[in-house]
């Protein structure tokens, strides 16, 4: 086998040793993954049933409250034949804003923060700039 001057090792060695240490990286890299998609998984076990129990009083609230609104908006417009029908466009008219307001804001929300995990992400970037810069001092 070839030998190299520098430090007498072969280079089915250097070989073995690269792949060792490219196996260690991965599986290191793979390590913080699961770890942060545990504590992720962990936090939501918590808060999904009690953002279902939310979400249950919530609409059961919204539902009362929206036919306290109608009749009340269906007093102001007492002389109509259409007093129901009008009631009703005019609170659906309401919410309709309302929903699209929060739609709005819950997506501006949504892309300024992501669910991935940004700690891995910039730990493999700056992994990438090494490894390029690496193999540029190699050439």
């Amino acid at each position: 086998m070839h030998s190299d001057a520098n430090n007498g090792r072969s280079v089915a060695e250097i070989m073995a040793e690269m792949k060792r240490e490219l196996k260690e990286f991965v599986l290191t890299r793979f390590e913080m993954f699961k770890t942060e998609t545990r504590e992720k998984i962990k936090t939501l076990k918590i808060a999904a049933p009690l953002a279902a129990l939310g979400a249950l009083l919530l609409g059961t609230a919204y539902l009362l409250f929206t036919m306290a609104l109608v009749g009340l908006v269906a007093v102001f417009v007492r002389n109509s034949p259409y007093q129901w029908f009008l009631a009703f466009a005019i609170v659906a008219v309401l919410w309709t804003l309302l929903g699209a307001v929060a739609v709005y804001f819950a997506k501006r929300e949504f892309e300024l923060k992501s669910l991935a995990s940004k700690r891995t992400i910039e730990i493999l970037k700056g992994d990438k700039q090494w490894i390029q810069a690496e193999a540029k001092n190699q050439i």
